[in-house]
């Protein structure tokens, strides 16, 4: 079993693993010949959402080398933490305090590869450097690992979820954030609603209080556009484009999928009514993206 590569992007690398962090302190990772996949689908995570995700490995990676017995893929289990805590600290090369010296350098390159220390799995970062003066530095850093079984990796597999009643390409996630943060301290409970004519709405109604925050012409991605003019040619009505889908979600649940708002440039949400809420976060443009964080947030059923 063999693992070797160069991260040449440590920024985005960083901010994935910042994502996830927020919903669970450990996280899977499988890396394949193709794409490198981070997975959160513990349970024990507040409010049952689960990540699934896709990173084309020359988004992250150059130089990547991998062999092992089970098709040339070995997924490890790990602590978020740890993992951030060796990006981080090439995450802003220019500047980084070495502390054997407390010089700064300038990083050259950052190699990880699978190793064994003491009998422990880790992986290793290897990070080479120059300062200031000229002079060569070199730093390492050990990640724990627990490398998975193939029989228990064939165990792990995505939601199973409906076909979704609508995809909306959402605002900007920052800005988002900065509406639900305020509704936080009034509801637990958050409904997101969207239309195929671009509304979108995001509300809370309780006893004392009701709040809704609504954006228009929002872009409805072309599939939906396809599936509802095949909706037309059927022999039943054609549906409302003003009709309102919509989902109860934890708003704790949805802050926490905010977090992604660091490595997004467009995110898809779909509406599962009555069933859950699936946010398509991608890295990069849509058409060539880098990859794709898929979250998946259960419904909460509302008994009235």
């Amino acid at each position: 079993m063999r693992f070797r590569a160069g991260v040449e992007n440590v920024t985005t690398f960083f901010r994935i693993m910042q994502s996830v962090e927020k919903l669970q302190k450990k996280c899977i990772i499988k890396f394949t010949e193709e794409n490198m996949q981070v997975i959160c689908n513990n349970d024990a995570n507040e409010g049952g959402i689960q990540v699934w995700s896709q990173i084309k490995i020359d988004s992250i990676f150059n130089n990547y080398r991998i062999q092992s017995n089970s098709n040339n893929e070995i997924t490890v289990n790990l602590t978020c933490e740890a993992l951030m805590g060796a990006l981080r600290s090439v995450s802003t090369s220019s500047g980084t305090s070495n502390s054997a010296s407390g010089s700064s350098y300038e990083t050259d390159e950052v190699i990880i590869k699978l190793a064994k220390k003491n009998d422990q799995a880790v992986l290793n970062f290897e990070i080479t450097g120059t300062t200031r003066v000229g002079r060569k530095v070199r730093i390492g850093h050990d990640v724990k690992i627990e490398v998975m079984k193939p029989a228990d990796v064939v165990k792990l597999s995505e939601p199973m979820c409906p076909e979704p009643d609508i995809h909306v390409l959402l605002p900007s996630l920052q800005k988002i954030r900065t509406i639900v943060e305020r509704l936080r301290s009034m509801s637990d409970v958050l409904a997101i609603r969207a239309s195929q004519s671009g509304c979108l709405q995001l509300s809370i109604n309780t006893e004392s209080v009701k709040v809704d925050t609504e954006w228009k012409n929002c872009t409805i991605p072309q599939m939906m556009k396809e599936r509802a003019s095949q909706d037309d040619n059927a022999d039943d009505p054609p549906p409302d484009p003003e009709h309102l889908f919509s989902v109860l979600v934890s708003v704790r649940s949805f802050l926490k999928f905010l977090s992604s708002h660091v490595v997004s440039t467009t995110t898809i949400a779909c509406i599962c009514q009555n069933h859950c809420l699936i946010l398509y976060v991608y890295i990069g443009d849509v058409a060539d993206a880098g990859g794709v964080l898929t979250f998946y947030i259960p419904a909460i059923i509302d008994d009235e």
